[in-house]
């Protein structure tokens, strides 16, 4: 399989089939544990999400009492949120998470589901760290929620991994190590057996590269744990969310 430069995927096809109510990363026990870490983590604040997409962690979290503003690049991913929340519940600005600022005052910022290795360059993905620093104030929190690198897996003289394979649906990465990107491959097949495949770049990123990158930005390194439930991340943990503090005011 050709490992081109994928087009943009975040379009309208994108937009109406990336929800799964109830299902998959909108699966209460995917969702339910992210948005009570991010209420303790927003102190009683307001928080930003970069790459909003359709809301689902902003939507919910805002039921939860924490006022949510939104950066996102996708005009049809917003589209798609306002049938869940106007622009009065959960306003978002039209932009890219490494360069837009939004008016308010924060005390979180945060990334879910992988969302910053959609950043292709380390210069990029560090510009996204000094963007969520603008919007903080004194001791404010920046949480990002990101994949381990699957490279110990990769055996000499092979460059992909099957992720995820089911009925009707296969998933692949393939990795150029030289440039630090992956590309995840989405197929998936009609009653015909006709293939649709999605590709999506990505640049991956190891934690303590991620580290640099906060303490470039002014941050340290307040917590890492394995999931959002807290639990130890160890070298067998295949993500993480890691939390982003900047020194309090004095």
């Amino acid at each position: 399989m050709a490992d081109t430069e994928p087009a943009p995927v975040w379009d309208d096809e994108m937009a109406q089939g990336y929800d799964t109510p109830g299902e998959g990363m909108f699966a209460p026990e995917k969702v339910d544990p992210a948005v009570a870490r991010l209420v303790e983590l927003a102190g009683g604040g307001a928080a930003l999400e970069f790459a909003v997409g359709t809301g689902r962690i902003a939507v919910p979290l805002a039921a939860a009492g924490v006022p949510v503003t939104g950066i996102e690049l996708s005009e049809p991913m917003i589209a798609r949120l306002r049938t869940k929340a106007d622009e009065a519940a959960i306003p978002v600005t039209v932009g890219d998470m490494a360069t837009t600022g939004v008016p308010g005052d924060f005390s979180l910022v945060y990334l879910v589901f992988n969302t910053i290795s959609n950043l292709l360059s380390q210069a990029e993905q560090v510009e996204c760290f000094r963007n969520a620093a603008r919007h903080l104030g004194p001791g404010g929190r920046f949480v990002v929620e990101l994949g381990v690198p699957d490279l110990r897996r990769l055996p000499p003289g092979q460059d992909g991994l099957v992720f995820a394979h089911r009925e009707g649906y296969v998933g692949l990465d393939t990795f150029d190590i030289e440039r630090q990107h992956l590309v995840s491959h989405h197929i998936s097949f009609d009653n015909r057996r006709e293939p649709r495949v999605i590709r999506v770049r990505q640049r991956y990123v190891w934690p303590a590269e991620l580290d640099l990158m906060a303490q470039i930005a002014g941050f340290g390194l307040e917590a890492r744990h394995a999931d959002w439930q807290g639990s130890e991340f160890t070298g067998e943990s295949r993500s993480h969310v890691s939390v982003y503090r900047l020194p309090a005011a004095g």
